[in-house]
């Protein structure tokens, strides 16, 4: 019903909201489409005439359109279990009021690849402690649904529900039929993980954003005017800025090993949320070998990092990607853990880290940049062929490993990514 965006949603259904002049459903069928989607059941309710006139049999746009229609509301996932019949054996969960550019094809055939039951987009965003996040293991798997509103003395991940599913259709036999309202996040998802079903957390920095408040409405439409909701589909490259942690992202502690010690430097989420507001790509590239020499466990650094997304999310900013690497060369502590204790790709100044996430996120690495308080980190910058600079923050560079004047150096993180704002165009 959109009862909070009155003002601009007037007496329409909410999916009919208009984004430079044309309905919200109506770009998200032409992206459908974009991606070789030719059948699209739409389930209304409120004003549903209203849909069915605009669409009718979609050949407008070149695509079968049905609209079925709830006599009363069933909820996200009551709605498609009441017609489970009409559904094909894989489908894709598309929310109406969700502003999306991601690459579809992509997103079904992770999910036939990975043999899942409900593949699920997730994402960090500027807004985690109002949104609902789940926990997946080290390979994607669904572990947990954490729903809000959350404790203020837990550290989560800022990994939320999207509200994008891909679903195989007898994964959902247990709930044929059901007349009873559902929703996918709070009800059915966490029910089919209870039975053990394979629910994969597809983690993608794409854009899809709910539309749900006013405020959340003039961002969007401004971010569709500008080109930002176009470039962030995967299927274009990206560019991002790689962040060095400790020194640069929060205070240096040598050797940081509890999330008790972990606290912010002064501007870095201001620092963080420019470049979410300007589409970036945020990325952290961190040498971690505390967890090599035995003083922390990956399950504890998980930790330490839930807490560093938690303080950025409560000021609406967020990092895509953290990239850790566990390996150091040295033997020789008590407790060490032998199997990390190698030359690796990973550890900067190699740049291994950077590589996966060029993979992971289709970066350009030609258009990136990196920032970070040490020479190891423009010595990272220098091997992989990106601009990097220099904050006086940290070490600010005294760790003297690697010669050579920095070219760019910065007071702070904030004022670092003026810099490449002020060097780089849209």
């Amino acid at each position: 019903m959109g009862t909070r965006l009155r003002a601009r949603l007037g007496d329409l259904p909410k999916p009919m909201i208009p984004f430079d002049g044309r309905p919200l459903l109506e770009h998200q069928i032409e992206l459908a489409k974009s991606h070789g989607f030719t059948d699209i059941l739409i389930f209304a309710c409120h004003r549903a005439e209203v849909i069915e006139r605009h669409f009718g049999d979609g050949s407008r746009w070149g695509v079968r359109v049905r609209t079925v229609v709830e006599k009363e509301p069933l909820g996200t996932a009551g709605a498609v279990l009441a017609a489970l019949d009409i559904l094909a054996e894989q489908f894709v969960v598309m929310y109406g009021d969700t502003m999306v550019n991601v690459d579809l094809g992509r997103l079904a055939k992770a999910h036939l690849d990975q043999g899942a039951d409900a593949t699920l987009l997730v994402h960090p965003n500027d807004h985690p402690l109002d949104s609902d996040l789940i926990e997946a293991d080290g390979a994607g798997w669904v572990t947990a649904f954490h729903n809000r509103p959350h404790p203020a003395d837990r550290w989560f991940q800022n990994l939320v529900n999207a509200g994008l599913y891909v679903l195989t259709k007898s994964a959902l036999t247990p709930w044929a039929g059901s007349t009873q309202s559902l929703d996918f996040g709070k009800d059915l998802f966490p029910a089919m993980l209870a039975r053990g079903a394979r629910l994969l957390a597809y983690n993608s920095p794409e854009y899809i954003k709910d539309i749900g408040t006013p405020e959340r409405y003039d961002k969007i439409q401004a971010e569709l005017t500008a080109g930002v909701v176009r470039r962030n589909s995967l299927g274009t490259p990206q560019r991002a800025v790689f962040l060095d942690r400790d020194g640069t992202l929060i205070e240096e502690m040598d050797g940081l090993r509890s999330p008790e010690q972990l606290v912010l430097l002064p501007g870095v989420a201001a620092a963080v949320r420019e470049l979410n507001h300007h589409g970036w790509r945020v990325v952290v590239v961190t040498n971690q070998p505390v967890i090599a020499k035995g003083f922390c466990t990956e399950a504890e650094l998980g930790v330490i990092h839930n807490k560093m997304e938690t303080l950025l999310g409560r000021e609406h900013a967020f990092v895509d990607r953290i990239y850790y690497c566990p390996h150091h060369p040295h033997k020789g502590y008590p407790g060490e853990r032998p199997e990390l204790k190698i030359d690796c790709e990973c550890r900067k100044p190699g740049i291994g880290m950077l590589r996966q996430a060029a993979a992971d996120l289709n970066l350009d690495l030609a258009a990136s940049w990196m920032i970070g308080d040490t020479t190891i980190d423009l010595e990272t910058a220098r091997v992989a062929g990106l601009p990097g600079i220099m904050v006086r923050t940290g070490h600010a560079g005294s760790d003297a490993k690697f010669p050579g004047a920095p070219g760019l150096v910065a007071d702070n993180l904030l004022d670092a990514v003026h810099l490449i704002l002020a060097r780089t165009s849209l």
